[in-house]
């Protein structure tokens, strides 16, 4: 099966983009404007029941889309390539990592989900598994993870997106996936050079986080906090996380 993509760019440094829970291969926001199309081509894939892909069948989990990373890889004639991926794509590109560690240059995570993934109490789990069929817990979801502190309309446009562009089976799948998956043990040491960025209003996967678990595991591995951001600095701060991506893969 082929997963669909977009293609940004025709520059010799090849890069692969996964989304994040909320996002597909369009859903990058402002970022792709400031990307540099003559030094890099970006290939964003859309996962199996998101985006282009949403009707995909498929059993939703990071091996899978691992696997599906690799074919892309294959089929667009890269053997090797550098990979950026955002939330739960964060974990995704760990996974691609550990199925390919030779084909892989360097690592950017954005707001990344650990590769052991995220404990939740009884609550908090709750209220994320309500968000497959909840258009409100989308939104509270959102709302939370930048600060909240940002302009609804936004916010309902960011719901109305990942509403669009995700099958709910899919989107309920995903949430375990990344949630409930730890291959840790298998990253530890790794020295792949790795960025890993964070928004500073985003309360969940903190600075304090990636402390504790990437720069932990990857000894190779830099922090970069990006200050008027949270969750979603594509969008937050597009400029900005641009400037960043590419002075850490083009170096």
């Amino acid at each position: 099966m082929n997963n669909s993509y977009e293609i940004v760019g025709r520059g010799p440094r090849k890069v692969i983009c996964l989304h994040g829970w909320f996002g597909s291969a369009t859903g990058w926001g402002p970022l792709v404007d400031s990307l540099d199309r003559e030094a890099f081509t970006y290939a964003f894939m859309d996962y199996r029941g998101c985006g282009a892909s949403q009707w995909y069948k498929g059993s939703f989990t990071m091996d899978e889309i691992a696997a599906d990373t690799l074919a892309l890889a294959d089929r667009l004639g890269w053997p090797r390539f550098s990979l950026v991926g955002h939330s739960m794509g964060g974990m995704a590109v760990q996974r691609v990592l550990v199925e390919a560690p030779a084909r892989v240059e360097k690592l950017v995570g954005l707001t990344p989900v650990p590769a052991s993934g995220v404990p939740f109490d009884e609550a908090g789990w709750a209220f994320f598994s309500s968000a497959a069929e909840s258009r409100d817990s989308r939104y509270g979801i959102i709302d939370l993870t930048t600060g909240n502190r940002l302009t609804r309309t936004w916010i309902d446009g960011m719901v109305e997106f990942s509403l669009a562009n995700s099958t709910r089976e899919a989107f309920a799948a995903y949430l375990v996936a990344w949630a409930r998956t730890d291959f840790a043990a298998r990253v530890k040491g790794n020295g792949t050079p790795v960025l890993v960025v964070v928004g500073a209003h985003d309360p969940a996967l903190s600075e304090a986080v990636m402390k504790d678990t990437w720069l932990q595991w990857y000894p190779n591995a830099t922090l970069e906090v990006m200050a008027n951001a949270g969750h979603y600095p594509m969008f937050e701060t597009p400029v900005a996380l641009a400037t960043s991506i590419e002075r850490f893969l083009g170096a």
